[in-house]
């Protein structure tokens, strides 16, 4: 999932890149309103982060810009708190509007909501199977034989996209954690501990799928029936 943040200030940028990352994005930036144009149409992000105080291009310039071809998901981010600031972003075409200082899971859970009210049809498939295992990638739905399992979180989401993308094949440590945090923001620790957290939310629920471990390597989705997970650690 891409996110593009557009905000001049660098800092907050910084800020918003981090909490976004740990949630399982990918995110690029733009510092003015031209580049933020430049950088939709360039890396076709699935969500945009939006300040209305920008330099070249103010924010509301940007939104109807972007808003007359494209009807991505924009949430604004800013500190004009005013009633008719948040009407005005919101009818030039806005899917919602946070005040700053803000808090970081709210952002996160604002932006997935307008998210799925979208259906991000553009980003992803509807679905990823393996074995008896379905995901819905938008939701964060995992059912088994057509029964909803369980949730993920954005990261094991990401993990288990991936994982299934390359079914039966093994990935190593380092091309899962650059797929899962964009820009070298974890380490092999932190990656066998959301294999873990994964684990346990798929595997016991069906007898065709499991995680497995190859030592020194990294690891794979397995999908062949009834088969023993020896190597699992």
């Amino acid at each position: 999932m891409k996110a593009l943040i557009v905000d001049d200030d660098l800092a907050l940028a910084d800020v918003i890149s981090f909490t976004l990352r740990r949630a399982g994005f990918e995110v690029s930036m733009a510092n003015d309103g031209l580049m933020a144009v430049e950088r939709w149409e360039h890396d076709k992000p699935d969500c945009i982060i939006l300040d209305l105080n920008l330099p070249k291009l103010n924010g509301l310039q940007v939104l109807k810009r972007i808003r007359s071809e494209s009807d991505i998901p924009i949430v604004i981010l800013s500190v004009r708190d005013g009633d008719d600031d948040v009407v005005t972003g919101l009818e030039d075409g806005a899917d919602d509007y946070i005040v700053k200082p803000f808090s970081p899971r709210q952002l996160v859970a604002r932006i997935e909501s307008v998210l799925r009210r979208s259906g991000n049809a553009n980003s992803s498939p509807n679905q990823f199977s393996a074995g008896e295992i379905t995901l819905d990638p938008i939701y964060r739905e995992i059912s088994v034989s057509g029964k909803l399992h369980g949730h993920l979180s954005p990261l094991e989401n990401q993990l288990l996209q991936t994982l299934m993308r390359n079914k039966d094949q093994v990935l190593s440590s380092d091309v899962l954690i650059n797929h899962v945090w964009p820009e070298g923001g974890a380490d092999h620790a932190m990656l066998k501990q959301l294999v873990y957290r994964l684990r346990l939310k798929i595997e016991g629920a069906s007898s065709s799928v499991y995680v497995e471990t190859v030592p020194g390597v990294g690891y794979s989705l397995v999908t062949f029936p009834n088969r023993q997970a020896e190597t699992k650690k």
